[in-house]
């Protein structure tokens, strides 16, 4: 490191109203300088060296079972079954995406998922923020009595039969509604956007009636611009869970091919493979040769699963971690 005179004169003049440094308080600042800059350099390497390797092994260790399902959803399905296979396929194929990408309804359930995905994220997001505004106010009345009973309904809730029967009462059976409706308002959701829109200051809310603002615009124009850090971290909740979920394609319109799920198809599809893969086996290795195997057909639908959600999520990052350590830290 390099010290300049005439950098430390400059600023020395400045900083002391024109006075000039001499040269023995040049030399005594250069001196603490070098030893300093020595001492640094020392430990900032060590910690740089430290910190770049448990970050790569951290990474390794995060990313490897990503990196091993695609290994193993590009290998031949029969080759798989050995195992020993890390990081490269060890026979290439890509008969297990083939078999995915051509079940019979894969275009019928991509296209289920994509909208019940987008459209369930948006109501989803406005029910739980209005809702969470609502209760959020230090006015309304019944705001602590609401907020318990919601939360009993995230340790208690009536069954799977009592909620078949309801959806079949509400007609919500054998529709698209189905998958859109139930989900629309979270109790957990809620939770988190009421606590993250409590601590937002009251002045900002006061100020706004002053001018003449009404509750909605305040909310539009106010709070929403405020709370884009939990509504990301709710939206990513919410659209992962839209995404996977194929039990309520099951249950509510396993007759209805044209409501089907991509997760579903999955699902049957994996099913299906993996009973033809067992009498295979049981009959001759011939049969066995010509079917993809559970492992392989596994490993690419969870790559074709998992696609989706990997592009969306760096459009999020960055809202992401703020929201998580919502409640964290009281002022």
């Amino acid at each position: 490191m390099k010290i300049k005179k005439d950098d430390f004169a400059l600023n020395y003049t400045n900083s002391h109203g024109g006075e000039k440094m001499s040269d023995e308080e040049l030399k005594t600042i250069k001196r603490m300088a070098r030893k300093n800059s020595r001492k640094m350099d020392g430990w900032g390497w060590a910690f740089v060296i430290c910190n770049t390797i448990f970050l790569i092994g951290f990474t390794i260790i995060t990313l490897y079972p990503v990196w091993n399902t695609v290994a193993y959803s590009f290998n031949d399905g029969l080759d798989a079954l050995r195992g020993g296979i890390y990081f490269w396929p060890r026979k290439f194929s890509t008969e297990s995406y083939v078999k995915v990408l051509n079940i019979q309804g894969f275009l019928v359930g991509a296209k289920i998922t994509v909208l019940r995905t987008v459209l369930g994220t948006l109501t989803s997001l406005i029910a739980n923020a209005l809702l969470a505004f609502v209760i959020s106010r230090k006015r309304f009345l019944f705001r602590s009595s609401l907020s318990l009973f919601w939360v009993i309904t995230m340790y208690v809730n009536g069954g799977l039969i009592p909620v078949m029967l309801l959806f079949r009462y509400l007609h919500l059976t054998g529709t698209f509604w189905v998958y859109i409706v139930p989900g629309m308002i979270s109790a957990f959701n809620v939770m988190v956007l009421r606590t993250y829109m409590e601590d937002l200051p009251d002045e900002l809310e006061e100020s706004a009636q002053l001018d003449g603002a009404g509750y909605i615009t305040i909310f539009i124009k106010i709070i929403s611009p405020l709370c884009k850090p939990v509504y990301a971290t709710i939206a990513l909740f919410v659209a992962v869970w839209q995404w996977n979920s194929w039990f309520d394609a099951m249950l509510y319109n396993r007759m209805k091919t044209e409501y089907t799920t991509l997760q579903y198809e999955l699902m049957k599809l994996l099913n299906s493979v993996t009973q033809t893969s067992g009498s295979a086996n049981g009959n001759n290795t011939t049969t066995a040769a010509k079917q993809v195997t559970p492992v392989s057909v596994r490993s690419a639908a969870t790559v074709v699963t998992m696609v989706p959600i990997i592009c969306i999520y760096p459009f999020l990052q960055r809202y992401f971690v703020t929201g998580l350590t919502i409640g964290g830290v009281k002022g």
